[in-house]
């Protein structure tokens, strides 16, 4: 299990990034540029995260965060909510054997309290038929919040040791959301964007934020190369100077 804390700041800077998240913005302006319903932007947005689940495949990316749904997207339309969540379902059912067979392992990070019995079955379902793979690991953030994440681990772990005076990071590490997986090195957002919105806060804090105005489903191969030679030029401290970096650094 992963741990985050004040001594355990990231120590290296890996050439191919480990971890790359990703917001995945623009699905419905690219469908309103195109005079079509917004639902069609989805349906092009999951091609698009199928091709870039392959490029990270390929370069060796451990694993892979995006952002479907969050807590906030309940306030969207009911039409285009009952569509996401039957999109989901859609991909659950045809996708899984898929990545499966590639050995890829499939997670849902997020709460489930608001998603149907069928689609919480899905994901049950999906999440155990991948467990043992053992190549790139896929998180789907779903009905995700990074202040629900905090503050979920932070009553999780109270409720583990109520007799704590005082927490540390170490205590509150283990609860969170994606405990499982070490913190992003290259955080991605499409959709011309600049902010986190409410996205991993926890762990986003050393990540390197990459934004570009690229629609989600106009970001192929070519821009998400673009964001690894971005990633692979900057220089990555970790409160370290320049200098006592040189000796290290290069890619």
């Amino acid at each position: 299990m992963f741990r985050s804390s004040t001594r355990d700041v990231p120590d290296d800077t890996p050439c191919v990034p480990r971890h790359v998240a990703i917001i995945m913005d623009g699905n419905g302006r690219w469908a309103k540029q195109r005079m079509m319903p917004r639902v069609f932007g989805h349906k092009r947005g999951v091609d698009a995260l199928r091709e870039t689940v392959k490029a990270c495949d390929t370069l060796g990316v451990e694993y892979l965060t995006v952002f479907a749904f969050s807590s906030e997207n309940w306030r969207r339309p009911a039409d285009e909510v009952s569509f996401l969540m039957g999109l989901f379902l859609r991909v659950l059912n045809t996708e899984i054997e898929r990545m499966h067979e590639r050995g890829i392992r499939l997670k849902i990070v997020g709460s489930r309290d608001k998603f149907s019995a069928e689609l919480v079955g899905l994901i049950e379902a999906a999440e155990a038929r991948t467990a043992d793979n053992t190549g790139l690991t896929l998180s789907i953030a779903a009905d995700y919040g990074g202040r629900w994440d905090v503050l979920n681990a932070v009553n999780r772990c109270l409720a583990e040791q109520p007799a704590r005076a005082a927490l540390t990071e170490d205590d509150i590490a283990p609860f969170l959301a994606m405990n499982y997986a070490p913190e992003p090195d290259l955080f991605i957002r499409t959709g011309g964007e600049q902010r986190i919105s409410n996205f991993l806060l926890w762990q986003l804090a050393y990540t390197e934020l990459y934004f570009t105005d690229l629609l989600w489903p106009d970001f192929g191969l070519g821009a998400f190369n673009d964001a690894i030679a971005w990633y692979q030029g900057r220089e990555r401290r970790f409160g370290r100077t320049s200098e006592q970096l040189q000796a290290t650094s290069g890619c």
